[in-house]
This record gives structure tokens, sequence and C-alpha cells, in this order.
């Protein structure tokens, strides 16, 4: 056949009508069996291919969902991203990812590319949106779902792990386990999770009545957070055990306090952490942490985009999910455990 194939080939050749062959090709269309075995068949044999941008143009619809973030080097964040990815192709969609940073400046770039590609929706994973950029896609009739980060404005769903509750459990482990000078290397101190997650463990603290003895940033980088654990552990009380904000900076400061400091963990020191990615249970780190379910997570930002999908009115959604603790070897267990 000669020129270009058209969905009307495809018909004449299935013997059905073209709009089956547009339901075939349409995800979530409702298509006999046998009538998209005799489309596919068809189109096989016809080299037919259908015109995704030509449908976007005619339903509006891209089909297509911009997921922003900032690092990859967190290994939750891949985890995560694999998640939304194949939870969004099963539903008909692809995912266009976008690296972005936490300079309002680079990310205002990153959304206005996401714009300029008419996408039908936003995922933004580990970045603040400001209140321009948030309009700005609340008037294109954007809806942005917020992952594993939350920010003040009622506008915005987002969908986060409980972080007040997990710093809370894990100041009462190391408190239990007879700690005294507990110390606490942060993340990148704007982000929500890193605010929640300090707030929690000094709260729980408190309720021992302890307070932190020692605290050094390291911006959720597994470098500073090396140099951070040399600058905690550089003086005369270093602390006998420590909260790093992620596991990520965990895994950095666990080589640094056994590798070049030479303190042993957990005998000299308990190390915590936060997310449970999948190398914290490997043995060389076997690191105590709370769990990030992750699944459940990526379960409920996609509900909440699909249904401001189908329903630009509807309110925004706050969703916290509690994480349980896993206790693993590199923390002193509770006295009497």
């Amino acid at each position: 056949m000669g020129g270009k194939v058209t969905s009307l080939d495809v018909a004449q050749q299935a013997g059905v009508s073209r709009s089956a062959v547009s339901r075939v090709f349409t995800p979530g269309a409702s298509v006999s069996p046998s009538t998209a075995a005799k489309v596919r068949a068809a189109a096989r044999a016809l080299g037919y291919r259908p015109n995704v941008l030509a449908r976007s143009l005619i339903t509006g619809r891209s089909r297509i969902i911009g997921l922003v973030v900032a690092y990859l080097e967190n290994q939750f964040y891949p985890e995560a991203i694999e998640r939304i990815s194949k939870s969004l192709q099963e539903r008909g969609y692809h995912v266009l990812v976008f690296m972005a940073s936490n300079d309002n400046a680079a990310t205002q770039t990153v959304m206005d590319e996401l714009i300029d590609y008419q996408v039908d929706g936003i995922i933004v994973a580990s970045v603040g949106v400001s209140n321009d950029l948030t309009t700005r896609c609340e008037d294109a009739g954007i809806p942005i779902v917020l992952f594993n980060r939350d920010q003040f404005d009622d506008r915005l769903s987002s969908v986060t792990s409980d972080n007040m509750a997990g710093g809370r459990k894990l100041a009462k482990f190391l408190a239990e386990g007879g700690h005294k000078r507990i110390g606490h290397i942060a993340g990148w101190e704007g982000a929500s999770t890193q605010i929640d997650r300090e707030a929690g463990f000094k709260a729980g603290l408190l309720d021992a009545g302890l307070k932190l003895s020692a605290r050094t940033v390291g911006n959720f980088h597994f470098e500073t957070a090396k140099d951070a654990a040399r600058i905690m552990f550089d003086r005369d009380d270093p602390p006998d055990a420590v909260f790093v904000t992620n596991d990520h900076m965990a895994f950095a400061v666990m080589d640094i306090l056994r590798f070049e400091l030479g303190i042993s963990v957990p005998n000299d020191v308990s190390v915590v952490g936060y997310d449970d990615v999948q190398i914290a249970a490997w043995a060389s780190y076997n690191l105590t942490t709370v769990r990030q379910r992750a699944n459940v997570m990526v379960a409920e930002t996609i509900d909440i985009l699909m249904s401001r999908l189908d329903d630009a009115d509807m309110p925004a959604r706050r969703v916290c999910i509690d994480g349980p603790l896993i206790i693993r070897g590199s923390a002193r267990l509770p006295q009497g455990s």
C-alpha cells in the first residue's frame, strides 16, 4: 500500500468501523477482545501506528504527566519514580521526567517547559512550587500533586509519610536505648520533610527529658553528609547516637565513622535513618530506620491526580501516611529488649 496508512485503511482491512479502530487505540475505551484482536492484527499487517499528537489536539488531553524531581542520588526516588511510571502507564499515560533543583529560578524554567508541553498533570517530588507557578498551572487547568514534600498552599495536594510521628519514634527508640548525647544530621533545611522529621525528633527527646547534644547539616548530599559527620564527631564529647534525616546520608555517616574515624557502630555510636531504602537492609549497613511506604504513597499520589483530572473542582487533599520503625543492627536496642 502506497502513501500513509490511515485508520480508515485499518478499519477496512479488519472489517470494522473507523470508530472501533479509534476505541482500540484509546486507553480505557470499551472494546470487545475479538474486535481489538482483529484491529491490532490489521494494524500490524499494514504498518499502522495511531497519531498520538493528533488525537491530543482533538481530545484536549496529551496523556502525558510531568514528573519533576530535584535529585536521584537518594535511593528512595528511583524506586518511587519507577512505581509512579508503571502505575501511570497502566492507566494509559506517559511520564515526562524533568530534573530541577531547590533554586526557584531553575524550578520556574522547568515548570514553564512542562506547561509548554501541555502535560495533563504534574507530580513534583522533593521540589517546592512558588505561588506564581501554582496560579499559572491552576489557570491552565493542570493539577499538581506534591510527592514526599508539603507546603502551605491550600491549592496544592500532597502525599507524605508522617514525618513528625517518624521522628518521635526514632527519639523514643534511642532514649529507651539509654543514649544521653544524641546528635542530628539534617538535610536541606527548606524541605518540609527535614523540618517535620527534626521537629518530631526533638519533641520525642523532650518527652524523654533529653535534648540534642549536637547538630550539623548534610543537605541530603552524600559527600556533604560525610563532612557533617567529621564535624560532629571532632569534639571531646561526641554523641553516643545520631539521627540522620535520610538513609542516603546515614550510609555516608556510617562509612566515615567506621572506616575513617575508627568508631564502632553500634558499640560506640548508634546510627538511625529514615526511608528504609533497599540498601538499608544490606548486611554492610543493617540500618535501623523508619520506613516510608513508597507503594502506598505512590498509590495515593496517582489516585489524587486521576481524581483531579476527572474533576478539576475537586478540593486539594493532604495525605499523611504512617510508617513503621524498622529495627536492625546499627543501633543499640532498648534496655531490657
